[in-house]
């Protein structure tokens, strides 16, 4: 994996966001991966989020992972998910301003942070893909993630098979909405994917690999 570097970014709303940026030599694409709830201990270094990095970092992404507004050395304080979506949408400015015109960059989420990470999607941002980790549907229900129907760009919908947040029956009735999506059950994980990094790995490679190399995908169907 490529050495990562420590970063700042600047929100909308003037928040400062700790963060660590991977950049290869010649990145084919570039990820944003957004942690889970910071009110729960949630940060950047969670396991979760550092295997997706480390994923993608081999294949030859760009990564980009950050501490939301309150967490760490990040400034600002906890947006009940709202505000968030501005540290997501200065985590996704920042990559692409590194990576420079056409390159295409990615969102993933895990737990709350999907929940942010599926705002940001539905709003219109210009994305190659999204991944969606353990979305904490039995807290959230399916309303904010079903405007992802739109959603032109490779989705992945990941969970465990024994996940307390995000029951296997409401992840399988989300997904039938998605159409466009590959849901992805790892057999025996829980929502914290104790044991079960290196499935869920595999999953978060096979999705990668599906993202358009040569130009910024399209975050929503036109027509």
């Amino acid at each position: 994996m490529i050495a990562e570097s420590a970063a700042v970014l600047t929100s909308a709303d003037g928040v400062s966001l700790e963060a660590r940026l991977a950049v290869p030599a010649s990145p084919r694409a570039g990820l944003v991966v957004c942690h889970p709830h910071p009110l729960y201990g949630g940060d950047m270094d969670n396991p979760v989020v550092v295997r997706v990095a480390e994923v993608c970092g081999a294949l030859g992404f760009a990564t980009l992972r950050f501490n939301f507004r309150g967490v760490g050395r990040s400034t600002g304080t906890h947006g009940e998910g709202r505000a968030e979506t501005r540290d997501v949408e200065s985590a996704l400015a920042h990559l692409r301003d590194t990576l420079g015109p056409g390159r295409p960059v990615a969102l993933a989420g895990y737990s709350f942070g999907a929940l942010v990470a599926s705002g940001v999607a539905t709003a219109g941002s210009e994305l190659a893909g999204l991944a969606l980790i353990a979305p904490p549907l039995e807290v959230t229900g399916e309303e904010p993630f079903v405007g992802l129907a739109d959603l032109s760009a490779p989705l992945l919908i990941a969970a465990g098979s024994k996940d307390e947040y995000c029951p296997r029956s409401a992840v399988e009735a989300l997904a039938k909405r998605l159409p466009g999506a590959t849901l992805t059950i790892i057999e025996g994980a829980n929502h914290f994917f104790f044991g079960t990094l290196y499935p869920l790995g595999e999953a978060v490679e096979a999705w990668a690999r599906r993202l358009e190399t040569g130009q910024a995908g399209r975050s929503r169907r036109s027509g």
